[in-house]
């Protein structure tokens, strides 16, 4: 299980937050890319961003909360992330969208909203990298683990060995010392919060992995 951190709720500036999250041995920085309009919250416009994440150490995990997820990748892709995620409902190009990310030789993520059907993600899970599962609404950090994730999270990881298919299964909301046992079936784990609203971002982290019975 890997570990991604996002520096969307934390106790210091975002330049401050990445160089505290690239100080430890976590795996990704995510990056939590909001537009106002797919959720309420606006986050960032893209060429602060591009300067903001320009020399990065870690690699990016890019998740895009925004509708036309089409007309932010191109320029996404000159910080080559490792990863870029775009939420299902954002899109009627779907496959498009998909193929753009892919062309710029970037993993691709679906992203799923809690009340999202499994079914409609269906269809393009052998065209993808990684699914996206909300375990909170998204658009704003702190919110509690949502409990019926963990099956939502199973569903995937049976589908996925049923099917012989090869994406990555991440989960991002609400994840503590406490709930990290209820995701044991994710590949990826995101957490927010839990490390930046610290003053030990090390020490939340090894509270994460130690709690990990896998």
């Amino acid at each position: 299980m890997k570990l991604s951190v996002s520096f969307l709720s934390s106790f210091y500036s975002k330049e401050l937050t990445i160089k505290k999250i690239e100080e430890t041995n976590a795996d990704y920085l995510h990056v939590d890319l909001m537009d106002g309009g797919f959720v309420p919250q606006k986050n960032f416009n893209i060429n602060d961003t591009l300067t903001l994440l320009n020399n990065h150490k870690l690699p990016l995990d890019i998740h895009l909360m925004v509708f036309d997820p089409l007309i932010y990748i191109q320029d996404l892709a000159t910080l080559k992330p490792s990863i870029i995620t775009f939420h299902l409902e954002a899109t009627k190009d779907i496959v498009k969208t998909i193929s753009l990310i892919k062309n710029n030789n970037i993993k691709v993520g679906l992203a799923i909203n809690p009340d999202t059907n499994l079914l409609e993600i269906m269809p393009y899970l052998p065209l993808i990298d990684l699914v996206l599962v909300m375990s909170v609404t998204p658009g704003a950090g702190g919110q509690p683990f949502i409990e019926a994730s963990t099956n939502r999270l199973q569903e995937l990881f049976n589908y996925r060995q049923d099917n012989n298919l090869n994406y990555l299964i991440e989960v991002d909301g609400g994840i503590n010392q406490d709930t990290i046992n209820k995701v044991i079936n994710a590949d990826i784990i995101v957490s927010g919060s839990y490390i930046c609203k610290s003053t030990n971002y090390q020490e939340q982290i090894n509270k994460l992995k130690n709690n990990i019975q896998k």
